[in-house]
């Protein structure tokens, strides 16, 4: 059967002498049921052929199109105090900075009207948002437990050697900032010699690690395969997420949307992440001050990876390295509501003023691509040319 189904079964001594074994079947969620390669249904008493019945397989399809992520159900059937004993509500208390309640009722009526939980008849339903957010163990949720967070550090360069790998099985909102400290304590570090005492400092801004983590977990698509994943190398570290973004790559730093609002919005008002928009400017803003080449974006067939590179002079990075700093560079500046110019450039690359030239010429191939404009491209001046985006 494709997809595999989880059956549930649950034995009981009925009366004297009668066992009855009961199969809990859970409804299709994302797509119908195949054996042997063809769907079914279940039409009352019967199971017959989905082919025979083109209107409800058009029903499916369209209920899937509209199926959300965080409404989704994680666990069926649990009462108040196994809602507590799975979920850390104590963290969404505190994260929140809400008192927490006196009583179980309390609890449990918070937890509803944020739609961490949903009730049907005597029982709640612990909803996927819910579980992804403040599960003690993600592993103990069947439809959430492969999003855990992976990290693997290698030796070198290349993938060849594994110094260590760590799962984060913690719902992201209660594992967040643990997740945030073991990371940043596995990235390399510069160590700098100072008048007294020896001191490391990190090659990588924190803010910027922080911030590109969140978008991770954010916006990845659930619906796909696979895992949040960071991969620290020696020379960069790359944070990938399941499923390709809804906006082009070159627009991540001024624009926003996000698949997944409701995960988004509470995220949010705890604090992991930067109101909408806001975000990745904030990662390109202390990659300038830490001198770093420019992050890199690539998408896939499924799945999104943001490549932050550790410190690279100037004249050692390649012309598509420079062109992309450039342009992330005019977009930085034009959500400050500036210009960029070429003393910015040259600012932002360190670049000395006798050396102006270096700036334009890397300016010059931005235009060429088309990454960027002129302000005022009628402007005979080149010394006070000022140029912008290309989607400005």
């Amino acid at each position: 059967m494709d997809p595999r189904i989880d059956f549930k079964t649950h034995e009981f001594d009925y009366a004297l002498g009668l066992h009855i074994s009961l199969f809990i079947i859970p409804a299709a969620t994302d797509r119908p049921v195949d054996f042997i390669n063809i769907p079914y249904i279940r039409i009352g008493s019967d199971t017959r052929k989905l082919s025979d019945f083109p209107e409800k397989e058009s029903k499916i399809w369209q209920k899937d199109s509209h199926a959300c992520f965080e409404q989704g159900i994680a666990k069926h059937g649990v009462n108040a105090a196994d809602v507590i004993d799975l979920l850390s509500t104590q963290a969404y208390f505190d994260l929140l900075k809400i008192p927490y309640p006196s009583n179980q009722e309390g609890v449990i009526s918070k937890m509803l009207a944020e739609n961490l939980i949903t009730k049907d008849n005597a029982v709640y339903n612990i909803t996927q948002l819910g579980a992804i957010l403040f599960a003690k163990d993600l592993s103990k949720f069947e439809t959430v437990q492969r999003k855990s967070v992976r990290v693997i550090v290698y030796k070198v360069k290349n993938k060849v050697e594994t110094i260590r790998e760590q799962i984060f099985t913690k719902g992201y909102a209660i594992g967040f900032e643990g997740l945030v400290d073991w990371l940043n304590s596995q990235l390399p570090a510069n160590e700098e010699i100072g008048e007294v005492l020896r001191k490391d400092t990190r090659m990588y801004p924190a803010i910027a690690i922080r911030e590109l983590l969140a978008n991770a977990l954010i916006h990845q698509d659930f619906s796909e395969k696979g895992f949040p994943m960071i991969e620290i190398y020696s020379d960069r570290i790359e944070i990938s997420n399941s499923g390709i973004p809804l906006i082009t790559s070159e627009r991540f730093i001024d624009e926003y949307v996000s698949r997944n609002e409701k995960l988004a919005d509470l995220m949010r008002r705890m604090g992991f992440c930067e109101e909408k928009g806001s975000g990745l400017d904030k990662v390109v803003f202390h990659n300038e001050l830490f001198q770093l080449p420019a992050i890199n974006i690539l998408v896939g067939s499924n799945r999104t990876s943001v490549i932050m590179y550790s410190y690279k002079p100037l004249n050692s990075m390649a012309k598509n390295d420079k062109m992309r700093a450039c342009y992330q560079h005019a977009c930085l500046k034009y959500v400050s509501n500036e210009k960029m110019t070429n003393q910015t450039l040259r600012e932002r690359f360190e670049i000395e003023s006798q050396n102006y030239a270096i700036a334009s010429r890397i300016i010059r191939d931005a235009l060429d691509e088309k990454y960027i404009k002129e302000v005022d491209p009628d402007s005979k001046s080149r010394k006070y040319a000022s140029y912008i985006p290309f989607w400005a």
